[in-house]
């Protein structure tokens, strides 16, 4: 072999020997996080998945990437987003509120994915059973849907004389708003109301709700669970104390905002834990034997100044179980 011919060999050599070694580094995972709403209204919840994530030993931008995929409300434009990420190959889907799990587990078997959701994942039939998953789906459930029943109930006790009352739910949310509807109307019957279900999912609708609370005489309004009215609450607030219609729904900034009474779960508890088991997934744990994990913390937050506004004398055993009031 020539001089000339040996030096080019081992030049070639040492310049290949980097990229073997770069090719055989492993690619920083990618996680693909989609929702059916807007990040300006979930910095909290958001916050805690990535301190769920971080307990783990991840951080974006550090050993692992988080792609956002926000549907601002429009929930059509979910399955073109969840379709984006599994063409990316993320290394996990973490999909949360229900619609966008629902586009999630309809776009790949293959991809793990961690839910969040407020509903019963079996009757949504992501998973076979809350303890066995199986599939490549696990996640967690605030089981919110399940609470608006007492919703109706905390509104009896506080107006004990309206008989007339009012549930709002989003029709582009199907299975919550069949959900909701049936629970909720059985809830009523068994205390004697009369219940009309209304219906929103445009922020042009809410004016013809109220205009509609207001002809029905209706003594009190339970907002549905959806992510749409949570990220929508302080505007609902703001139009339930304008319109004078004594309001529950579920999220402290509900109340905060002037809502009269707020009761569901924490949604950063069930946010929290879904990070967790995000970065659980990322270690290699197989989605199929991960317990569905149910988030169990309930908060309830009631506005005094509100119901003062309102006429309304709260009964010492609702204060007494409330998280905070607002005065």
């Amino acid at each position: 072999m020539k001089r000339r011919e040996f030096i080019a060999l081992l030049g070639g050599a040492a310049a290949a020997r980097p990229l073997a070694a770069r090719a055989q580094q492993p690619a920083t995972p990618v996680i693909g996080f989609v929702s059916a709403n807007t990040p300006q209204d979930w910095a909290r919840p958001l916050s805690a998945f990535v301190k769920g994530l971080g307990e783990t030993g991840y951080a974006d931008g550090h050993n692992v990437t988080i792609e956002y995929r926000w549907a601002e409300d429009q929930y059509d434009r979910l399955p073109a987003m969840v379709a984006d990420l599994v063409q990316r190959q993320v290394a996990v889907i973490a999909a949360t509120t229900t619609p966008a799990v629902l586009a999630a587990k309809a776009a790949t078997t293959t991809i793990p994915i961690v839910f969040e959701t407020a509903a019963d994942p079996i009757q949504l039939g992501l998973v076979a059973s809350l303890n066995r998953p199986g599939g490549n789906v696990t996640g967690v459930t605030q089981m919110s849907v399940g609470l608006v029943p007492k919703d109706l109930e905390l509104l009896h006790e506080l107006l004990p004389t309206a008989r007339v009352i009012v549930l709002l739910v989003n029709p582009a949310n199907s299975t919550l708003a069949e959900t909701e509807s049936r629970e909720v109307l059985a809830a009523a019957h068994t205390f004697g109301l009369e219940l009309h279900v209304l219906n929103a999912s445009t922020e042009r609708d809410f004016d013809a709700v109220f205009a509609n609370v207001i002809q029905l005489r209706a003594g009190g309004l339970v907002i549905g669970t959806d992510g749409f009215f949570t990220s929508h609450s302080e505007q609902l607030a703001a139009l339930a104390a304008r319109h004078a219609i004594p309001t529950v729904y579920k999220g402290r900034e509900f109340a905060a905002a002037g809502g009269l009474m707020s009761y569901g779960g924490d949604i950063t508890d069930s946010y929290h834990l879904t990070g967790i088991y995000t970065g659980r997934v990322l270690k290699g744990d197989k989605p199929a034997d991960l317990p569905v994990q149910q988030a169990t913390k309930v908060e309830m937050f009631l506005n005094l100044k509100t119901a003062k506004t309102l006429g309304i004398t709260v009964p010492l055993t609702l204060l007494g179980r409330a998280d905070e009031v607002f005065e």
